[in-house]
């Protein structure tokens, strides 16, 4: 009887355990295939659980315990730059392991018009404002209240605008390939619209817009969708509103980066603003670099 009671409660524990990791697996993969992708969810779930059942136990309260193991995985959002994709711009570079491992919940979508997520090919869908608020409505179905959010380029505007628009969901904001031109400049220029709308590669003269017509072939991507992106996504943010944003503030930009205007002259705009110049890199290549993940983690160790 005693050896039928010990199989009994190792069957009891070992279903109590796995049903929730598989439910977060379930999680995990249906969201992926969503455009989310939430990396570390089962390991931050058993964090939490060691953490919430650590506290209830020393301070006798469940109510305490759910409250810690909801503290212990702070939440990390990606947003990527234009015709990227959350694979291209944060898993393959390493982002999502280095944050991963620091602890980090982290959270990564595909931006609408680009990988996983719904084509659109009117230009107004596309206002910076729309996307910030699709970044919001995704913290808002997960459950997030406050999170780190970094974005690149593209999503370094996107970045900006939802700190202006809903500060009080980002706990910092780290603009990575976009200094000055946030205010000064509307983004990458049309022309590379019009070399993604051109019949083929071979039509187009522009020595940019051969760049990204190349990259999107090569991705796969819809070629409509991002044209109406790029003349949907140019608005600029003023220097009083920049000026006014309450989080802290990163912005990381390539020494070599002729697209993304000064990050210096754009953290001068805000008391305690940082920035930081990745040595002897361009837009493309800063994005998976080391001192920039570097700069970053120190960063997040800094802010409040």
């Amino acid at each position: 009887m005693d050896l039928f009671n010990a199989i009994i409660q190792v069957l009891d524990s070992t279903i109590r355990l796995s049903v929730p990791l598989l439910l977060a697996c379930l999680a995990g993969l249906y969201s992926e295939r969503a455009g989310i992708f939430d990396i570390g969810l089962e390991g931050k779930m058993l964090v939490g659980a060691f953490a919430g059942a650590a506290a209830a136990a020393v301070f006798h309260s469940a109510l305490i315990g759910l409250g810690m193991a909801v503290l212990i995985s702070v939440a990390f959002a990606m947003v990527h730059g234009f015709a990227s994709t959350k694979e291209i711009n944060w898993v393959n570079p390493g982002w999502v392991t280095t944050l991963t491992r620091a602890g980090y919940r982290v959270i990564a979508l595909d931006d609408r018009g680009h990988g996983a997520s719904s084509k659109l090919y009117d230009p107004a869908d596309y206002d910076t404002a729309k996307m910030a608020d699709d970044v919001r409505a995704l913290m808002d179905h997960l459950g997030i209240a406050r999170a780190d959010v970094m974005g690149y380029s593209m999503g370094a505007r996107i970045t900006a605008f939802l700190a202006l628009k809903h500060p009080e969901r980002v706990r910092s904001a780290i603009l990575g390939g976009l200094g000055m031109h946030l205010i000064d400049g509307v983004g990458l220029p049309t022309t590379i619209a019009d070399a993604l709308e051109a019949p083929s590669l071979d039509d187009v003269t522009d020595k940019q817009g051969r760049v990204f017509r190349a990259f999107a072939e090569q991705t796969k991507s819809d070629r409509k969708a991002l044209a109406a992106c790029i003349r949907g996504s140019r608005q600029v943010m003023t220097e009083s509103q920049f000026s006014g944003l309450k989080p802290p503030i990163l912005i990381a930009i390539g020494t070599k980066d002729d697209v993304a205007g000064s990050a210096h002259d754009l953290a001068a705009l805000i008391p305690g603003a940082k920035a930081l110049d990745i040595p002897d890199r361009d837009h493309m290549l800063a994005v998976g670099d080391k001192v920039y993940k570097a700069g970053v983690l120190e960063f997040l160790n800094q802010r409040p």
